[in-house]
């Protein structure tokens, strides 16, 4: 049966159906995502969401272009996050008689189940089967010698303060040399390193696989080095780890705020310093 799988959403949320969407994808599957992820489909032909028209199906007085309907029936499953909060949309892909089966795009927080367990469970839920629920990126991991920083994420709230973070840069240039990983067009601050810019997430996965270490903010990027094999330390604030921590084959390690309203600030230099130094003290699991 031909398949295609719509998945929508941002890096990390992406990252953590990985192995999910890799179990649905046996036999003759395409993928389409959000242009940014398309590159982290190494296992099925992927498109750009933007570039199929699929946002113009449910739109009040327009029309399915119909050569988009036509693909869309070339498919025997459909099965997309897509569309979840959109009821115009699921709408019209009934009246369309397309095969579409949808999935809640994102997990309840209240049960503390990880998000890559609900996806696998959404997964389980179609085919019968289960594999491990952890992202991987297959990217060659080599001795790179460097530590990697990303202090930055989606909401200020998750964003350890900056110049805590430009104090553990300075601390740990006495292990090895350290290089921030900038936003698109982001500056970075006086005396800082940064490597170099990649638009492609995979390319950026495997420049971070190669890190000694890499720390970050609960963001996308950080889901990103796990998956890609770096040992990661990460920062998390009023985001529960027990749902969104992220998941690697080699040591990934969370420290979470001890504020009881999950102010990031409260996780102390001191803190973070001594776990990096304490991953640093190990070799990287091969």
């Amino acid at each position: 049966m031909r398949q295609l799988l719509i998945r929508p959403g941002a890096i990390g949320d992406f990252l953590l159906s990985l192995p999910a969407m890799e179990l649905l994808c046996e036999g003759d599957c395409e993928v389409w995502a959000a242009r940014r992820n398309v590159p982290l489909v190494r296992f099925a032909p992927a498109r750009a969401i933007q570039d199929t028209g699929l946002d113009w199906i449910g739109i009040p007085d327009v029309a399915t272009p119909r050569p988009l309907a036509d693909q869309l029936r070339g498919f025997g499953r459909i099965v997309s996050w897509y569309g979840a909060n959109r009821p115009e949309f699921r709408q019209a892909v009934r009246e369309l008689g397309l095969p579409f089966v949808f999935l809640e795009a994102l997990p309840s927080s209240a049960g503390g189940r990880h998000a890559a367990d609900f996806y696998m469970d959404q997964a389980y839920g179609l085919t019968g089967k289960r594999s491990a629920a952890v992202p991987r990126l297959s990217c060659p991991r080599r001795e790179g010698g460097f530590i990697a920083i990303h202090p930055f994420s989606g909401s200020p709230a998750k964003n350890w303060p900056l110049e805590r973070y430009r104090e553990l840069t300075k601390q740990l240039e006495k292990h090895s040399p350290v290089y921030w990983v900038m936003e698109p067009g982001g500056a970075a601050p006086d005396g800082v390193s940064v490597l170099p810019h990649t638009e492609d997430l995979f390319e950026l996965a495997c420049r971070l696989a190669s890190a000694r270490l890499y720390i970050g903010n609960d963001s996308g990027i950080t889901h990103l080095a796990a998956a890609a094999g770096a040992p990661v330390l990460a920062l998390f604030g009023p985001t529960d780890p027990a749902v969104w921590g992220p998941r690697g084959e080699n040591r990934v390690v969370v420290i979470q705020s001890p504020a009881a309203d999950g102010e990031i600030a409260a996780i102390s230099l001191g803190h973070v310093l001594e776990v990096a130094e304490q991953l640093l003290g190990r070799r990287p699991e091969r």
